[in-house]
């Protein structure tokens, strides 16, 4: 299978004696992708007329204010409610072809090519690299899928008949939900986490990392960085020093407003909301069956 990541790629990974008992896990927003791969998936909706843009617009919000306000769990079912609706008795046949779609167009220049070189490594140490994320099982999948990883763990939306129901299953893989998912791979693939490494951007993922031998902070926020000096955990930071890239949507903000701002404010003038908009955006206001999240590609 051929990456699509960037067109520098260094081609193959060389092959090595298989590992089996260790494994890197790697956040997927702001670590291994610029921004918010749930944004994207939207905005290429979106363009598709299969979300408005109005909702673009209160869901880039939405968004915004959990990497600028934090992550808590009232915010977290928020996000996942407006993400569960737009897929709602949709097929997920039809979705996952739309997520490849979208990852060429949208994602694949936005892999963070440092960190793409750290999975690499892992793997041509023949170890797994899986992979471990809020975004939906399928969409993530798609992203290890392109990278050529072992395969991912996500959140789980329910499907009957062959479409999305729009409710979940279990719950949003995050926080301690990612290291119950992490600690429950290992057990079944047989890993010993002393020998894991872990790649996160966000204190948010502090359970996930305290669960390896090797945690490393990448891009961290400034919460995630001041644990790790404290502790002494390698801190990889491949921005350009870019502040704005910290937020968590580029493309809405910031360098990517040309491309997803714009757009957002275009739609909200044509309806007669910009300065609502402008508003919100100033304070944050926003008016299938399987293990959890188990996303295999190899072994």
């Amino acid at each position: 299978m051929t990456s699509t990541v960037r067109a520098d790629d260094p081609g193959p990974v060389p092959e090595a004696p298989p590992d089996p008992r260790a494994a890197a896990f790697f956040d997927v927003d702001n670590t291994m992708l610029i921004g918010a791969s749930m944004y994207h998936f939207a905005r290429g909706m979106a363009a598709r007329k299969l979300f408005r843009w109005r909702d673009l617009v209160s869901f880039t919000l939405r968004q915004t204010r959990l990497r600028l306000t934090g992550e808590n769990t009232a915010d977290m079912h928020s996000a996942r409610d407006s993400a569960l609706a737009f897929v709602a008795g949709k097929k997920v046949g039809d979705i996952v072809e739309l997520g490849e779609q979208i990852y060429d167009e949208e994602l694949a220049g936005r892999i963070w090519s440092g960190t793409y070189a750290l999975a690499r490594l892992h793997l041509s140490a023949g170890q797994r690299v899986w992979l471990v994320t809020a975004t939906p099982v399928e969409l993530a999948g798609i992203i290890a899928v392109r990278l050529e990883l072992t395969g991912a763990l996500g959140t789980v939306a329910e499907e009957r008949d062959g479409c999305y129901t729009g409710r979940l299953v279990g719950e949003v893989l995050h926080g301690e939900a990612k290291a119950r998912a992490v600690r429950q791979l290992a057990a079944r693939e047989g890993l010993d986490l002393t020998r894991c490494s872990a790649y996160s951007d966000s204190i948010n993922d502090l359970p996930m990392l305290e669960l390896v031998g090797h945690p490393v902070a990448v891009n961290p926020d400034s919460a995630l960085r001041a644990e790790a000096k404290a502790r002494g955990w390698q801190v990889r930071d491949f921005r350009t020093g870019h502040k704005m890239a910290r937020v968590g949507i580029p493309v809405a903000l910031g360098a990517g407003s040309l491309a997803g701002g714009a757009v957002a404010a275009r739609a909200l003038h044509r309806r007669g909301l910009w300065v609502a908009g402008l508003r919100m955006l100033a304070d944050g206001r926003t008016n299938r069956r399987r293990p959890q999240g188990y996303f295999l590609l190899r072994r």
